[in-house]
């Protein structure tokens, strides 16, 4: 199985900034981040694909800039102007295509053990 590992999460005030990190044991074609309040569903905030394009939720659109670094298998999701309501716990995700993690086919899908983003009013 893939081996996704995130890092970077931790607890700031709202309107400050995270990045995250997310390491790939092998290259994946997508690759991308969801995120989970608890008692909510999971759902996808990023996803960059094999060619560098992002595609962003409506509610981390323009705050959020998902990258990758191709030759370390590691993706990045710069966070700025974080809301409390950006709160979650973060998972990195990968699949070989971005449009199966947008449409919720989910089984052939990795992913990481996730990282807590905490934003503070």
């Amino acid at each position: 199985q893939v081996q996704l590992v995130e890092s970077g999460g931790g607890s700031v005030q709202a309107g400050g900034s995270l990045r995250l990190s997310c390491t790939s044991s092998r290259y994946e074609f997508c690759m991308g981040w969801f995120r989970q309040a608890i008692g909510k569903e999971r759902e996808a905030a990023a996803t960059i694909s094999d060619s560098g394009h992002g595609t962003y939720s409506d509610s981390v659109k323009g705050r959020f800039t998902i990258s990758r670094d191709f030759d370390k298998n590691t993706i990045y999701l710069q966070m700025t102007s974080l809301k409390p309501e950006d709160t979650d716990l973060y998972y990195c995700a990968a699949d070989r295509t971005c449009a199966r993690l947008w449409r919720g086919s989910y089984d052939s899908a990795s992913w990481g053990q996730g990282t807590q983003v905490t934003v503070s009013s």
